[in-house]
């Protein structure tokens, strides 16, 4: 008799393949499998390394002495897909269709669904993917931008958020539509969050508003942003990565790693310490603006991502912030994590699969 017990999750990025399997809650085996600049530079377009990437997830699990009949499920990072609520959804043929496409854009996430459903439909059984950065739960209130032109959109931090709303649900002993909370992801890029009975019914849009952060601009004077584009000195080529990437944080210290521009700060660069007090200065206004969205019933505050292992960050915030409501810290983000959990909530309740085009919006 053959039990399948494991779940096996797949988390694609530019250069590599994150892979984890899981007993239950327990990760037992994980690795980052890379991928060479040659080898990637054979393929015209993201999706088109599908089959290059699904054979190196064969070959390790082959090597780890794993069969694909010991698993019970594949979950995969979710992509650019429509705008769509949270929760763990079944890949469907419709799915990898738009993933595919890239309906909302082309990015390594994409592969997530795709090499998901490859794998699974060779052993039958389910695959998954969670929480991707397309969940959009916003009001419709919260779509209007101020011109008709353009509609704000949901593109966030989703699948750690939700990860971390869940976790600490568990640990006040309910569940997550039970609460209140604001939710501050502070990674590369910085997402804030207001959950309202655990739907995310607002946000910045991490690549173009809300606090700047270690390697992006944030919320910049759109006047100024107008005369940078028309000025002669810049093309959208060139204007695109100084925005994303080389603004924030590492513009004004050479470094988008806080633990670099703390020590910086211990060695008296009062130019770092004011970059770094700035950053965390404009994460607690939109932590406060975003309370105003719950019109301040707030059960939690919470500050998660890798940013959020800075005490002097993580500090600086709670001194504007505490009078609003208890603030709780979860540094990290682990999305491995994040994956198997969203799994096991459809294989073991409460949750139930979502089926993509039956949610679409």
């Amino acid at each position: 008799m053959i039990v399948m017990e494991y779940i096996l999750t797949i988390n694609p990025g530019s250069t590599s393949t994150k892979v984890a399997i899981f007993k239950g809650e327990e990760n037992v085996l994980q690795n980052d499998l890379s991928h060479s600049t040659e080898d990637l530079d054979n393929f015209e377009e993201i999706t088109d390394q599908y089959d290059y990437r699904k054979e190196i997830i064969l070959n390790w699990l082959k090597d780890e002495g794993y069969t694909l009949k010991d698993f019970k499920a594949v979950v995969g990072r979710g992509g650019l897909l429509k705008p769509m609520p949270s929760g763990t959804y079944e890949v469907t043929d419709e799915m990898v269709r738009d993933l595919k496409i890239g309906i909302q854009g082309k990015h390594a996430s994409n592969l997530g669904g795709l090499l998901a459903k490859a794998i699974g439909d060779q052993v039958d059984i389910p695959s998954f993917i969670v929480d991707p950065v397309a969940v959009d739960e916003f009001e419709d209130v919260a779509r209007i931008s101020g011109m008709p032109d353009i509609k704000r959109k949901s593109l966030l931090h989703a699948l750690n958020i939700k990860a971390i709303a869940h976790r600490v649900a568990d640990e006040k002993e309910t569940t997550v539509d039970a609460l209140n909370m604001v939710i501050a992801h502070l990674g590369g890029g910085i997402s804030v969050v207001p959950l309202k009975k655990g739907r995310m019914i607002d946000a910045n849009n991490a690549n173009e508003m809300g606090p700047f952060s270690p390697e992006r601009g944030g919320g910049l004077p759109v006047g100024d942003i107008m005369r940078m584009c028309y000025s002669g000195d810049y093309t959208m080529k060139t204007l695109k990565p100084k925005l994303r990437g080389k603004s924030g944080l590492v513009a004004y210290t050479g470094t988008n790693d806080v633990r670099e521009v703390l020590e910086m700060i211990k060695n008296g660069d009062q130019e770092a310490k004011l970059a770094l007090d700035a950053m965390s200065y404009q994460i607690a206004k939109e932590i406060g603006k975003m309370a105003t969205v719950l019109k301040g019933k707030i059960d939690a505050i919470v500050l998660t991502g890798g940013v959020a292992y800075s005490d002097y960050v993580t500090d600086y915030i709670k001194e504007y912030i505490g009078f609003i409501a208890e603030v709780i810290v979860k540094p990290g983000e682990d999305e491995m994590i994040a994956l198997n959990e969203g799994a096991l909530r459809v294989l073991e309740g409460p949750e139930v699969v979502k089926i993509y085009e039956n949610e679409v919006k």
